[in-house]
């Protein structure tokens, strides 16, 4: 089976949960004997490419890139329908006459891409990783920082993320702001300043037309049940299955500890939203020798915030250690006791929690579902309120209190699902799509 498999971005310079979720795929496809080609992007304002189009190969896998410096977006509505893109797309689809055509991430591609694979009569496929199919932030993230239900009927919300984000922290004038101008533009746009009318009205078409457009798609997959519920709550009709992700890792024994304080681990970006600072508040809480902390992650991606961390981090027993390959994560992961996830805002079946659990690595995690779906407390881990220094605190306690707490979490914590198991349930997936009738 010839695989056309988009994605937004991808190896060697994008490496993230959607790009690597594309390359697994990929790898495990080429090994079941099939034939897939990776489809993805330059983003605009990112250096340019020699052509339009360029060819090349990742993993021995053939890789087509296109040059979005050459159509960048405009405005808003770009970023979901861009139809100067169907040519490219129908030219590279002539190309690799497909057998499926599975789209991995639609950012950079846009539903230009679903005019042409409904024209040419693929067989078409979608990965949800994340909410864009009804989310203008992509991680429903209402502006104020708190959990969205998705576009309102006036998709005042989608006006305010656009034009008053920046969570609860902005001031009571932000707050009242982002209250009252929304409902009142998105309802009377004529009212607004002459430079939003452009992007209220694509956001107010946005949902619409998105609905209409994943109509295309025979059926999609979502590594979460979170993630299914939350797109059969919006206005997408698509059929969809359950796929979790399946993890290639050393699975052996957890190394015996050998005293001292119990080793916690954080491993990801040094953002806000993901919620390090959190942890080192509650660390401040816990006698001086009770834990030490091993932080993981690039300083250079956010500059500022890792300015934060490291102020906040003085007097702790904390080390960062910066990035490594991911060839290591066995190793690193073998010297972490408790993995630490404080995000704040919606994760979606994040790597290195499934990376944590098939490692016999028991994990702190806030509430967050996406996450928590995947944790029992008092089996694999505990959960805690999103956002909560004194609920992590209280989690961080017990295993004060019970010195064997982690080892005893760890004889419970496993995670089975490999790579192979997760594709070998990709390829039924494609066989009933492209019979007719993607849904199990």
């Amino acid at each position: 089976m010839r695989v056309a498999l988009y994605v937004h971005c991808y190896f060697p310079d994008h490496f993230y949960g959607t790009e690597s979720y594309t390359r697994t795929v990929a790898r495990e496809l080429k090994a079941l004997g099939h034939e897939p080609v990776v489809v993805t992007a330059t983003f605009p304002g990112e250096p340019a490419q020699g052509a339009l189009v360029e060819r090349d190969s990742f993993d021995g896998i053939p890789v087509i890139r296109i040059d979005r410096n050459v159509h960048p977006n405009a405005a808003l509505r770009d970023t979901f329908h861009l139809p100067a893109l169907r040519f490219i797309h129908e030219r590279i689809l002539r190309d690799i006459r497909p057998d499926i055509v599975h789209v991995c991430h639609l950012i950079n591609h846009t539903t230009a891409l679903l005019d042409v694979t409904g024209r040419l009569g693929l067989p078409t496929v979608a990965t949800f990783t994340d909410f864009f199919g009804f989310c203008f932030n992509n991680k429903l993230d209402a502006a104020d920082g708190s959990l969205c239900a998705g576009p309102d009927a006036d998709r005042a919300n989608c006006v305010a993320c656009a034009f008053f984000a920046g969570g609860k922290d902005k001031g009571p004038v932000q707050g009242l702001l982002r209250a009252v101008v929304p409902p009142v533009v998105a309802r009377a746009p004529r009212l607004a300043p002459a430079d939003w009318r452009g992007t209220i009205a694509a956001l107010k078409e946005r949902p619409g037309h998105l609905a209409a457009a994943y109509s295309a798609y025979a059926g999609a997959l979502t590594p979460t049940r979170f993630m299914l519920e939350s797109y059969r709550r919006s206005d997408i009709r698509v059929p969809l299955d359950l796929c979790r992700f399946g993890i290639d890792i050393d699975r052996a024994p957890k190394p015996e500890r050998t005293g001292g304080p119990l080793r916690l681990g954080f491993i990801g970006q040094l953002a806000p939203h993901k919620g390090l600072h959190l942890l080192l508040e509650a660390m401040k809480s816990a006698p001086a020798d009770a834990f030490s902390l091993d932080i993981y992650g690039d300083e250079r991606m956010d500059p500022a915030y890792a300015g934060e961390v490291r102020a906040a981090a003085a007097g702790l027993q904390v080390a960062f250690r910066g990035t490594f390959p991911v060839e290591r994560m066995a190793a690193v992961l073998a010297e972490i006791d408790v993995l630490v996830i404080p995000s704040v805002w919606v994760e979606n079946s994040p790597l290195i929690l499934l990376q944590a659990l098939a490692t016999h690595t028991p994990v702190l995690v806030s509430d967050v579902e996406g996450m928590s779906e995947f944790v029992e407390n008092g089996v694999n881990g505990f959960t805690f309120t999103k956002g909560s220094v004194k609920a992590l605190y209280g989690r961080l306690e017990a295993f004060t209190r019970d010195p064997g707490l982690a080892r005893t979490l760890s004889a419970g914590t496993r995670y089975d699902r490999t790579s192979r198991h997760m594709v070998e349930d990709v390829v039924a997936f494609y066989d009933r799509a492209r019979q007719g009738g993607a849904s199990a």
